[in-house]
């Protein structure tokens, strides 16, 4: 590989008058507090200023322009001549006006003149000298300027600790030409308003939070984490070239996988301001040719807590550069941030070309989807009765298709709601055998009658024969080369069964097919009356609402008496409903709360709360013995200052890739041991303070204490946490319960490991379904409550996110998991799992953007919330009464009379018979 000497500028040997760096600012009459440059527009000549090996001279206001600029500037500036190398410029020495840990901010109106063809650069650098050490050099940002006219050359610096000497200093353009200077500006945004003491100019530039963001500075600013960096201008005999610029850098001699490049960027960025990351990245080393790359900000906050915030994430390989991307958010301003790369194993290189971090420019809100002719209700599927044999199909591989009778003629319980208007099926199936290969089935190409942005349902009855056991049977869509899931359903041998499920697809494809598979090879599989059709949601929205009518509301009678019966009759009445008793949550976390913007919108729009990592094991006791209940302490008091109820989640998690390594690494009595000290140590610390505990998270998709410690332990969980604190409720928490994609996790099957666990003597109390779910169906998810109510627990959505990339769309999915919730007599309350971008688990599911916009997810969201509270008006009657149907929740009541208004609060509980409250009214 070929390798870059240091660079050159740090090299440079200086040669300049002596000057005290201990300059008296009453010298100048262009001294301006706020600036750290003296004689900053060079009114009072080239006081203060001095040149390395050239010359240099002022230009007096009014004397017009210099030789090759393009503009008569109208005030005084420098012009740095005889300059035979690069480096050569003009220098101020600023040590005594600036500190170590403030950002300062540079604005310096430049040009050039000479015989140079296009444009040369101007820079901005500092010279650090310090005692008994080498000198050393710090790029601030350079221009690209040309003849044509004046430009301002923009950028910021920070300093951790302070040289012996801090020298400022302009150079760049091409030996030979000349360096204009107008004005020079650094500031500090703390002292002043740097947009109106900067000059004005039509020529701005962004401010470069990453310093020499393509090498070509060599490695300035660059250093490693925990590994070696070099700079390259090619590598593997030159088989590796830069895609851009001249050089790229290597993080090499990588022992672990978060060693990587880094550079420190504290004070560059600010808090509540949203960044993008975009980084041009490979690898190169033996073995392994691909690898994860990450780019990950490491933050240290002023009482050095320490966070490690993941920015983007990408499948980097040996073969070509990548580009990764992402964004990120600071709640707080951190005394320390550095962002960095990492992720491949040990003994991989990470090339690194350019990285380049900038705010985030706004998109405009998309517009909501226009979908012509929509006809919903109506099956998109070719000859979906059979009555013209298989005409429309083909089977996917070499398997063989036929169609028989003696399916149901039934259309399956899940699509009777959703269909419009049909008919019964006609009891014809496609049978398939010879099946070689589980993917193999009856298929059909509906790339044109599927539109973008409308939500399908899918629906239809499967079989097998000749299995050995359960078999997953689901319904497939190939969209281009994606894979999607449209429903899965596991089957025993020689009955039907209903599979139901939903897709959308939000990108024009070239090829959609859809197909039936899953059982293994040489199982014979069944296909009845499948049906592929457009939800109509607002169809099902009314019912919905009709549904809430009756479950969430109440009759309500005020019967009011007084002293003066006479001032009663006929007095109006206003009733106000200030919040519904129906909990509504979200997921938060501990950097959240620096910022009181997310506390505004969370206080004012929940009432319920999850902790989103800081309760959970591996965040409390990340090291054997050693533990961190700070976060989860601190959450818990600010939740509690607000009036909010909260949920533990959670005390386990059974995931194995979720256990810390130092648990898996126990042997099995003390692992035991291990579990019985969490039990005890966090149920003790907060007993009585979580209203609910996720006692030990996603069962049905992991078994790592259970098959180390036997079928018991997930019963004993439960019977130790209710000991612990009796008071809270035990629930088993799981995902894809609701939306019929995962055979593990069915509503029938969690049903079965609910009644087992309560064999077992465990004590749950309730049902958690946590709701990550895409492209939601009422009816689909109503079917799984339905099923899951026979059980008489109460039901919570714990973890709610729908996605996607249109906020309409993704308003139009959270309705529905809102309403369906919130019509359902088994559910008692929803968490989302978060509201804020940059904050959530999944991308294009906030409510609310990065910098605080509301989207219109969230603005549905508020809507919803306004529509189930209950207003009512009118007049006392003559029994002194006034009645009104209202939602559950608590109440003011004015009560006006010409001379007075008097309020009262009351609160409507549940329950099937009118509610009467006895209102006394003293006059």
């Amino acid at each position: 590989m070929k390798g870059l000497s240091a660079s050159s500028f740090a090299r440079r040997l200086f040669k300049s008058n002596s000057q005290s760096p201990m300059e008296n600012r009453k010298n100048t009459g262009s001294y301006d507090a706020n600036n750290v440059i003296l004689n900053h527009d060079f009114s009072e000549g080239l006081h203060l200023w001095r040149t390395n090996c050239c010359n240099a001279f002022v230009v007096p206001a009014g004397s017009g322009n210099h030789k090759g600029t393009a503009e008569d500037v109208g005030c005084s500036y420098a012009v740095v001549t005889n300059r035979t190398e690069c480096w050569q410029g003009l220098e101020q020495d600023i040590t005594s006006r600036i500190s170590a840990g403030c950002v300062y901010t540079v604005s310096t109106c430049v040009g050039v003149s000479g015989t140079f063809r296009g444009s040369t650069d101007v820079q901005a650098t500092l010279r650090l000298v310090y005692q008994n050490a080498d000198t050393s050099y710090l790029f601030i940002s350079k221009k690209s300027v040309t003849e044509e006219g004046w430009q301002m050359l923009e950028g910021s610096f920070s300093l951790s600790t302070m040289p012996d000497q801090v020298i400022f200093y302009l150079e760049g353009p091409s030996p030979g030409s000349d360096l204009l200077i107008k004005s020079v500006i650094i500031t500090s945004p703390s002292c002043t308003d740097y947009e109106s003491s900067r000059p004005t100019s039509s020529c701005t530039d962004d401010e470069k939070i990453i310093v020499n963001a393509n090498f070509d500075y060599s490695l300035n600013s660059w250093s490693g984490r925990g590994c070696k960096v070099v700079c390259h201008d090619c590598m593997a005999d030159a088989n590796i070239n830069p895609t851009s610029g001249k050089y790229f850098a290597s993080a090499t001699e990588r022992t672990q996988s978060w060693n990587g490049i880094q550079q420190d960027i504290t004070g560059r960025v600010k808090r509540k301001i949203a960044y993008e990351m975009t980084a041009i990245v490979r690898l190169y080393g033996h073995n392994v040719n691909s690898a994860d790359v990450r780019g990950t900000l490491w933050v240290q906050a002023a009482d050095n807590r320490e966070q490690y915030i993941g920015i983007a994430k990408v499948q980097a390989t040996d073969k070509d550069w990548v580009q990764l991307q992402g964004k990120f958010l600071l709640n707080d301003s951190p005394s320390k941030a550095v962002i960095f790369l990492e992720g491949p194993p040990p003994g991989m290189d990470i090339l690194l070309n350019s990285l380049v971090v900038n705010r985030t420019v706004k998109p405009p809100p998309p517009p909501p989807p226009v979908v012509e002719n929509a006809v919903f209700g109506v099956n998109i599927i070719t000859n979906a009765h059979l009555n013209n044999g298989t005409n429309g199909w083909f089977p996917l591989g070499n398997c063989r298709m036929s169609v028989q009778t003696g399916s149901p003629h039934i259309i399956p319980p899940m699509a009777r709601d959703s269909l419009g208007t049909h008919e019964n099926l006609s009891g014809r199936y496609i049978a398939v055998t010879n099946r070689a290969e589980t993917w193999m089935g009856p298929a059909q190409v509906i790339t044109d009658k599927v539109k973008l942005y409308l939500t399908y349902q899918v629906s239809a009855w499967v079989k097998i024969r000749q299995a050995s056991g359960p078999q997953n049977v689901s319904v497939a869509l190939g969209v281009d080369d994606q894979w999607v899931n449209g429903g899965q359903v596991e089957v025993r041998d020689d009955q039907w069964h209903e599979i139901g499920g939903s897709f959308r697809i939000e990108k024009q494809a070239a090829k959609v097919m859809v197909y039936v598979q899953g059982p293994a090879a040489g199982v014979d599989l069944m296909v009845a009356g499948l049906h592929i059709f457009p939800v109509d949601r607002r169809a099902r929205f009314n019912h919905l609402k009709r549904q809430t009518e009756k479950i969430r509301k109440r009759d309500v009678i005020l019967k009011f008496s007084g002293s003066d019966s006479v001032c009663l009759l006929g007095a109006s009445v206003r009733v106000r409903q200030k919040q519904n008793s129906f909990p509504f949550g979200s997921c938060i976390c501990r950097t959240n709360m620096d910022n009181e913007d997310f506390n505004d919108f969370f206080v004012k729009n929940f009432n319920w709360a999850v902790f989103g990592n800081e309760l959970k094991w591996y965040s409390t006791e990340a090291q054997r013995g050693k533990f961190n209940y700070r976060d989860a302490d601190e959450l818990l008091d600010f939740c509690t200052r607000h009036n909010i109820q909260v949920r533990g989640h959670c005390i386990f998690w059974e995931v194995e890739s979720t256990v810390q390594e130092w648990i898996r690494s126990l042997n099995n009595n003390d692992l035991m041991t291990a579990l019985q000290n969490r039990l005890l140590g966090l149920l003790t610390r907060y007993k009585g303070k979580f209203k609910h505990y996720d006692v030990n998270n996603e069962m049905m998709h992991g078994c790592y204490y259970q098959e180390r410690l036997g079928k018991d332990i997930w019963a004993n969980m439960f019977t130790k946490a209710h000991q612990l604190d009796p008071s809270a409720i035990l629930f088993v928490n799981d995902y894809h319960v609701e939306d019929g994609c995962d055979t593990r996790s069915s509503p029938e099957k969690y049903i079965e490991h609910i009644l087992d666990l309560q064999d077992q003597g465990a004590s749950v109390g309730g049902i958690g379904i946590q709701g990550h779910i895409d492209s939601p169906v009422g009816p689909i998810v109503c079917s799984a409550l339905d099923k899951l109510s026979i059980l008489g627990l109460p039901i919570w959505f714990t973890e709610v996110d729908v996605s996607s990339g249109n906020e309409h769309v993704r308003a139009d999915d959270l309705e529905v998991m809102l309403r369906e919730s919130f019509a359902h007599p088994a559910v008692e309350g929803v968490i989302l799992w978060g509201f804020w971008e940059l904050f959530m688990s999944r991308e294009n599911a906030h409510l609310v953007n990065a910098e605080g916009d509301l989207n219109e997810a969230g603005k549905r969201y508020l809507a919803l919330k306004q529509e189930w509270l209950s207003q009512a008006h009118g007049h006392i009657d003559d029994q002194g009464q006034f009645s009104f149907r209202g939602f559950h929740g608590s109440y003011e009541v004015d009560f006006v009379t010409a001379s007075k208004k008097i309020t009262k609060t009351f609160v409507v509980d549940k329950g099937d018979d009118a509610l009467v409250i006895s209102i006394d009214i003293k006059f």
